[in-house]
């Protein structure tokens, strides 16, 4: 605990000098947070006995290697090139981590967390800051954006968008928690919670501003002020419409975009979130 609190006041009095290259001294700080981050000791969000708490530090740490990195050629040969920040290049799993990362042009970014027993298809990408925890499948096409929070045994399918946040610093960033089944072309955005065991169908959008109506307990759930937008635990969200405001839009039969809970999740629904498990 310690350690912890002394590389906190560290980075914060990093993040607070002047804009500019790193000297070897925050070279060695960044490694040492870094290091701290691909293990998992420390993460952007955590969640606490009163709910989930935005660990500021933590992304401010993550700015830092932006502001302290120089551009840099990691090319792999004359026809595969790339260049990123010095202090971003790829992370370097080995087999004892136990992730399953199937060959065709995936890509984890240094300075995440990823747990044994996750599988990543191609091609899929993993961003900086972001925790994917034990056993949790990371789809084609899929995004894990930075900072992002995902669960045990979450599968995000193919397609599946999770937003990031690096700023502001105090954001929320985007949280799926265990056994969530995220589906094809779905995308969950600005801070958006999504409790344990819920289902999102396939196509949802669920942003800042998306409504989310329950048909079943006959409410609204809504973004308000500083508090997320919470999809409640075993929910089944499918996309939606809704009647827009207004005169005109009545005689013209406009509607916008929402999302519907039409259930809460049952042993019919378990038994379909179950057949993925052979792909294991």
């Amino acid at each position: 605990m310690d350690r912890m609190k002394g590389l906190q006041q560290r980075i914060e009095k990093l993040y607070g000098a002047a804009a500019g290259e790193f000297d070897r001294a925050g070279c060695e700080l960044f490694e040492e947070f870094k290091s701290l981050l691909n293990s998992g000791r420390i993460r952007a969000a955590e969640k606490t006995a009163s709910g989930w708490r935005v660990n500021n530090w933590v992304k401010k740490g993550v700015l830092l290697g932006f502001r302290g990195g120089v551009l840099a050629d990691y090319s792999i040969d004359s026809e595969f090139r790339y260049f990123d920040k010095s202090t971003f290049p790829l992370k370097k799993l080995r087999l004892s981590d136990e992730v399953r990362q199937v060959p065709g042009g995936s890509s984890i970014r240094d300075g995440s967390y990823v747990a044994p027993g996750v599988v990543i298809m191609p091609p899929a990408y993993i961003n900086v800051g972001s925790y994917v925890d034990e056993g949790s499948m990371i789809d084609s096409h899929a995004l894990v954006g930075s900072c992002a929070q995902v669960g045990k045994r979450v599968h995000l399918s193919a397609g599946a968008q999770i937003g990031g946040v690096l700023e502001p610093v105090g954001a929320m960033p985007v949280i799926i928690e265990d056994e969530v089944l995220i589906g094809g072309n779905s995308g969950v955005y600005e801070g958006t919670i999504v409790a344990a065991r819920a289902v999102i169908g396939a196509g949802t959008i669920l942003t800042g501003s998306t409504p989310v109506v329950d048909l079943v307990k006959e409410m609204t759930y809504r973004k308000s002020g500083t508090n997320p937008l919470v999809i409640p635990e075993g929910a089944v969200v499918v996309p939606g419409s809704r009647l827009a405001a207004g005169e005109f839009s009545a005689q013209h039969g406009i509607s916008v975009n929402c999302a519907l809970i039409v259930k809460y999740r049952d042993k019919r629904t378990d038994a379909a979130t179950l057949l993925e498990e052979a792909l294991r």
